[in-house]
């Protein structure tokens, strides 16, 4: 594929344009401007180098000159889930502290609708833009976020990925991730120190990034161990409270025989807790029941929920430090991965397996 050439810092200027189109800059101006008119013809010649050169109106300009703020954007599939409220919490008071305005927007897990506003914020020459949560993670997936990546940086913007897998090559991408697989591999392998060996696993969707690696984590522990799993106790799902509940419904009716549920988050471990009760069963005296997220309510439950602390907040201002620190140095160039660890919340929500209970094999 044949690069179109661009100017120093990597993207065309209004004098790109002016020269494409056979015009002058400030007729250029005046098109993208709409504030004078134009003949039908200039118009569409000043419209046609735009889009050969791919050109954005540089908005930081008019930020500059007092006409706006220099913005952020956050994106994320929905806004109602505890972990992403406390990651948006972590990049807006971030932003706020280095006076950029963050842009918050729920996608539903509609990629074209993620796509659309990426490219607004091209336009707008966000300084940077924070994709959050898994992906799917496909080569088409990867695919678009490459070119996703290297059009903000033609833009003078910044790709961040937020717990999210890193890229293939040399995409121009931030990545703050967590120790996703790392966090499910010690709370399983503290449910096997306990002594369960039948342990239910209520994960998430099978090509979604996040969901890949704590199931990862699920079967590492036990393969650190000799065991091999039994694959019937792994259940694909949502990550929502009522993907929870339904799965651990039937589960229970397959008489599937497990001593302990292991639920990809917290949420899913609401819904898991609520199905063990309202089949008489008690946690953790037949059930033992760990999530994985430590979003605040956890510890609320009845009992307290056992999980994995994921240091939300902390990746939503990581996000926006690492971002706007690499605008502010010039710097655009390859994949920066940065990790955060996290670590097991021991509660009161698992406890040994007791042989003959209602749960037990």
């Amino acid at each position: 594929m044949t690069r179109r050439s661009t100017g120093a810092r990597g993207r065309h200027t209004i004098r790109d344009v002016a020269a494409r189109a056979g015009v002058s800059a400030s007729t250029v101006s005046r098109v993208l401007g709409g504030a004078y008119p134009v003949s039908a013809a200039t118009r569409t010649r000043v419209m046609g180098a735009v889009r050969d050169l791919d050109y954005v109106a540089d908005a930081r300009a008019k930020a500059v000159a007092g006409a706006g703020t220099p913005t952020l954007a956050f994106v994320l599939d929905d806004i109602t889930g505890p972990s992403f409220t406390h990651m948006a919490h972590g990049v807006e008071r971030e932003a706020t502290l280095r006076g950029h305005l963050s842009l918050v927007c729920s996608t539903d897990g509609d990629a074209e609708q993620r796509l659309a506003f990426v490219e607004m914020m091209r336009a707008q020459r966000a300084a940077a833009v924070i994709l959050v949560g898994g992906a799917a993670d496909t080569p088409r997936e990867r695919e678009r976020m490459i070119r996703t990546a290297e059009s903000l940086r033609a833009a003078g913007s910044r790709l961040v990925l937020c717990g999210r897998p890193p890229l293939d090559g040399d995409a121009p991408v931030t990545v703050i991730e967590y120790d996703n697989e790392g966090g499910a591999q010690a709370i399983c392998g503290y449910l096997l120190a306990q002594g369960h060996r039948r342990i239910l696993y209520l994960g998430g969707a099978p090509d979604n990034s996040t969901a890949r690696g704590r199931a990862r984590g699920y079967l590492a522990a036990h393969h650190a161990l000799g065991l091999d799993p039994d694959p019937a106790l792994r259940i694909p799902g949502d990550f929502t409270r009522d993907s929870g509940h339904r799965r651990t419904r039937e589960a229970l009716a397959a008489g599937l025989g497990f001593t302990a549920v292991f639920a990809a988050t917290d949420m899913v471990a609401t819904g898991a807790l609520t199905a063990l009760r309202e089949a008489g069963l008690d946690v953790p005296g037949d059930v033992s029941l760990a999530g994985y997220d430590d979003i605040p309510f956890a510890r609320d439950l009845h009992p307290p929920l056992t999980t994995v602390h994921v240091p939300y907040e902390e990746l939503g201002r990581l996000a926006v430090r690492s971002a706007l620190g690499r605008a502010a140095d010039g710097s655009h160039g390859a994949d920066e991965h940065l990790l955060l660890g996290t670590h097991v919340v021991v509660r009161g929500s698992v406890a040994a397996p007791a042989a003959g209970r209602a749960g037990a094999p």
